[in-house]
């Protein structure tokens, strides 16, 4: 426009000069000076409006192709984010699983170690109570007494009474000990072995119920229902441990999943108030961690 403006103007003081000419007197030489000055300002400025609008034009097409590769490297951005997107909610998807095989597997080597103390325990026992039986028979023999005679007890005929064995305890099949079963078990369940370590852990409260690791075996119970998604089984299970265990080192895990299984079941403020017991009862634990965790993500305060 200014080109446009500046070539009008040019135009219109040569158009003046040539009205001034014919109006006034004035020598033809510097008139004619004049006009090939003029016609050559307005000619340098048509020149500038042509190259100025080739530039422009120029830029134009400069511009458009940036524009156009700027929209496709942005749709490739948007898929490459919604790729990602995608990847993360699979993520998210898959976490709550896997989290929970670990925790499972994190409580089986933990419990591992717990009944290897417990074995140590009972054969440090074992081994006293066989020194003390030592010290037994060697104060007797030193003393000079006889052992006590295994021989029968003669009966009012004269003859020897035989010790009576009961038919129903020779028919019994004798249980697994407590070690194999309890073992057997956690091995099982580690390995995802969940049917046969649910027998396992049947059978130990079935003969050992009142053992240091029921409460444990019970948590157990609880574990496998849940890692099959039986979530209601599972809640009672652990809810078994709170009730008939209540000294069981078992009772902060056992409330924290009791609580997500019932989150699973769709009665979030049943779940909501056990996560809250977890919190308020043990602090500093890693089970209030993910008390804590599993509230917020539910967008509830860990207090009431």
């Amino acid at each position: 426009m200014r080109l446009r403006n500046l070539a009008g103007f040019g135009a219109a003081l040569l158009a003046g000069a040539i009205c001034g000419s014919l109006i006034g007197p004035r020598p033809v030489q510097a008139v004619n000076r004049e006009l090939v000055e003029l016609q050559r300002d307005v000619t340098t400025l048509l020149q500038g409006q042509k190259d100025m609008t080739s530039q422009i034009t120029q830029d134009h097409t400069v511009m458009r192709t940036l524009i156009e590769q700027s929209n496709d490297t942005v749709g490739k951005l948007n898929g490459t984010m919604s790729g990602l997107q995608k990847s993360v909610q699979d993520v998210q998807a898959n976490s709550g699983a896997r989290l929970d095989t670990m925790s499972t597997q994190v409580q089986g080597l933990s419990d591992n170690l717990e009944e290897v103390k417990s074995r140590l325990g009972k054969l440090n026992q074992q081994l006293v109570d066989l020194q003390s039986s030592i010290q037994n028979i060697d104060a007797k023999i030193s003393g000079g007494s006889a052992p006590a005679g295994g021989a029968s007890t003669p009966s009012a005929g004269g003859t020897a009474t035989q010790p009576v064995t009961s038919a129903a305890s020779s028919a019994a099949s004798p249980a697994p000990s407590a070690d194999t079963l309890y073992s057997n078990g956690l091995r099982d369940i580690t390995s995802g072995k969940y049917d046969l370590a649910r027998s396992e852990f049947v059978d130990y409260l079935k003969y050992y119920g009142d053992t240091d690791l029921a409460s444990n075996a019970q948590f157990y119970l609880g574990e496998i229902a849940y890692s099959q998604r039986q979530y209601s089984q599972a809640a009672g299970e652990y809810d078994k441990v709170l009730t008939n265990y209540p000294k069981s080192f078992k009772l902060a895990p056992a409330r924290l999943k009791k609580g997500m299984a019932l989150i699973e079941l769709g009665q979030k403020t049943a779940g909501v108030r056990e996560l809250r017991e977890v919190v308020k009862r043990y602090p500093g634990t890693e089970e209030e961690r993910r008390a804590r965790a599993k509230l917020k993500e539910l967008g509830v305060a860990a207090a009431p």
